[in-house]
């Protein structure tokens, strides 16, 4: 069986309403709910991250994936808006993106990423871990991560 090639690719103005669709089914499968003014930035997801970059992760023309990144100083770049397909997760496209992600902003002269998910939100956390970020520390119920790109090597991270 020819299991199609996964593309990563930026974000192309005829996909904002697909992408847009993705992340908030992610989030209301976390949450249970969706509360419509929570996420902005998805109204106009070119102009949200202009300053930054929006990758799309692509299968047989569909969108099965997410990932974000917004400059945070000189130094950091923050990764924002990862989300995967239900039918994609534990596939590797999550960590296609976030290499992809990292390769860019590091291309971009930010030498450290910085994250943050959700503490209940295990499996993001594990996968987080799992890819080489450490904690930093932990707020209001979220997990904050920090990796330096100079450090990143990790199977399945890079190339």
């Amino acid at each position: 069986m020819n299991v199609p090639t996964i593309v990563i690719e930026p974000l192309r103005l005829e996909d904002q309403a697909e992408a847009r669709r993705l992340i908030l089914a992610g989030l209301e499968e976390h949450w249970g709910a969706l509360d419509p003014l929570k996420n902005p930035d998805l109204d106009d997801i070119a102009a949200a991250y202009a300053d930054g970059l929006f990758l799309v992760a692509r299968r047989e023309g569909g969108i099965v994936g997410t990932g974000a990144f917004r400059p945070r100083d000189g130094v950091a770049a923050e990764i924002v808006r990862m989300s995967v397909a239900p039918q994609e997760r534990r596939g590797g496209v999550g960590r296609m993106i976030l290499a992809e992600l990292i390769r860019r902003a590091a291309a971009r002269g930010f030498s450290r990423i910085v994250l943050e998910t959700t503490a209940t939100w295990m499996d993001a956390v594990a996968f987080y871990l799992a890819c080489g970020f450490r904690v930093t520390h932990r707020k209001d119920g979220d997990v904050y991560f920090a990796i330096e790109i100079d450090q990143v090597y990790t199977p399945g991270m890079a190339g």
